[in-house]
């Protein structure tokens, strides 16, 4: 398939599949390819409009008969950490996080290894390899970082890299208007700290901090239970027919 650069992205459709959240479903999706001097510019154009980042591709659903699922955004600036989520950041207080150039790591693999074989046995991503890793972090046009979590260690603070274990690992890209949490993973046996909401924390402080009113969350799929957590951060807002609209958890009920 041609990936060369042209004036105006080529969008492709796939072929129907089933659906990875919802029984009895069949997928669909429109993707294109973001790789030049334009890629940055593309990947916030395209996520504004509800696609995400795959690798070097962008993609959307485009499903015939569904459309369950929802791009989703925290607002920020807004944000304000409930009782329970100030409990996940007291049990996690003894991380240290770093952030390193998209660049994987045998240790990395090792973890994404561990949560893959735990928590998606079944899924697409089941039977990846060490350079399948290696290319899903690397092949980006964009601005995309590492941010690794580690168990806070002696010497932490001294040294440029803590040493102690990594229990998590979030790839990110940096938009002109937010984060966007492309992918994260982390110790499947470490239930009780809540590892996944602790970095979709962390990149809400972080976009604080930058400035930045957004952090892109990919797609709540409505029905899929899996799905469910990323309607906890709120404020927040969906894309719509209308364009982006606020939400509330209340409106499900």
């Amino acid at each position: 398939m041609n990936t060369q650069t042209s004036p105006s992205p080529q969008f492709y459709l796939t072929a129907a599949a089933p659906c990875p959240y919802l029984p009895d479903e069949l997928e669909r999706k429109v993707f294109t390819h973001m790789v030049g001097p334009r890629a940055t510019e593309m990947n916030d154009l395209l996520t504004q409009g509800g696609f995400r980042r795959s690798q070097n591709i962008a993609y959307r659903p485009a499903c015939e008969a569904c459309r369950a699922c929802v791009s989703v955004r925290v607002l920020v600036k807004e944000f304000q950490a409930s009782r329970a989520f100030r409990r996940v950041d007291a049990a996690n207080r003894d991380l240290v996080s770093t952030v390193f150039p998209a660049q994987p790591s045998t240790e990395q693999f090792s973890l994404f290894r561990r949560y893959l074989d735990a928590r998606h046995q079944q899924g697409g991503m089941s039977d990846m390899s060490a350079l399948d890793y290696a290319i899903m972090v690397e092949d980006s046009h964009v601005q995309t970082r590492i941010i690794e979590y580690r168990l806070r260690s002696p010497g932490d603070g001294v040294s440029a890299q803590p040493r102690g274990e990594l229990v998590a690992v979030a790839l990110s890209d940096l938009m002109s208007d937010g984060l966007s949490m492309v992918y994260s993973f982390y110790n499947p046996e470490m239930e009780k700290r809540s590892l996944g909401t602790m970095m979709v924390l962390d990149h809400i402080r972080r976009a604080q901090a930058l400035g930045l009113p957004h952090v892109y969350l990919g797609y709540w799929v409505r029905g899929s239970q899996k799905m469910d957590y990323k309607t906890r951060f709120q404020p927040q807002e969906h894309l719509m027919n209308q364009g982006w609209m606020r939400f509330s958890a209340d409106m499900e009920e």
